[in-house]
């Protein structure tokens, strides 16, 4: 890895919990003093009608770092998603990050100096689950995020591996228009 990291890109999927608890996170890294810090401060001054951007805190006053934006891909326009979205979610988001330099995909001597933007999908779904387990919705969140993190910094999947798995993968949702189920 170089000593610059301009813009990294990763995504995750992690499901397995209850309806509507599933998360697919997609990153973007980079040094705040290049295209990143522009996008970041872009975003965190632009705000959007129904998909606000907020910082990812571990709670009210304690922003993680490196700085995270966390931008929602579903329209928020339910007060209960707002609240699982700006609550559960978005601490799972800053703990998915702190994981991170734990784990060491991020440099702990760069986190003052880089920028992560987050793309948050929450199912809508979750809003009609009445025993909404805060718990599973976090746990899966934080592994998701930590996990496009070490994807984005890793450079995965690379080159060569989607070059030779690139015919036996088919996209879920393709694969299920091909069966006649969407």
């Amino acid at each position: 890895m170089s000593d610059k990291i301009y813009m990294r890109v990763g995504e995750a999927l992690v499901a397995g919990g209850p309806a509507g608890t599933a998360a697919e996170p997609e990153v973007a890294i980079g040094e705040m003093d290049g295209p990143m810090g522009v996008a970041f401060g872009t975003l965190l001054g632009d705000q959007v009608k129904g998909h606000t951007r907020v910082l990812a805190i571990l709670n009210t006053d304690v922003m993680v770092r490196p700085a995270t934006i966390m931008v929602s891909k579903v329209t928020v326009s339910d007060s209960r998603y707002t609240n699982i979205l700006m609550g559960t979610v978005q601490a799972a988001v800053a703990n998915g990050v702190l994981d991170a330099v734990r784990n060491g995909d991020i440099p702990k001597d760069k986190v003052n100096d880089i920028g992560i933007i987050v793309s948050v999908w929450l199912n809508p779904a979750v809003v009609e689950q009445k025993d909404l387990d805060h718990k599973i919705l976090f746990n899966i969140h934080r592994e998701a995020t930590a996990k496009a993190i070490h994807k984005a910094m890793a450079n995965k999947p690379d080159i060569d591996w989607l070059l030779e798995n690139q015919d036996k993968i088919t996209h879920k949702y393709y694969q299920m228009g091909l069966d006649g189920k969407l």
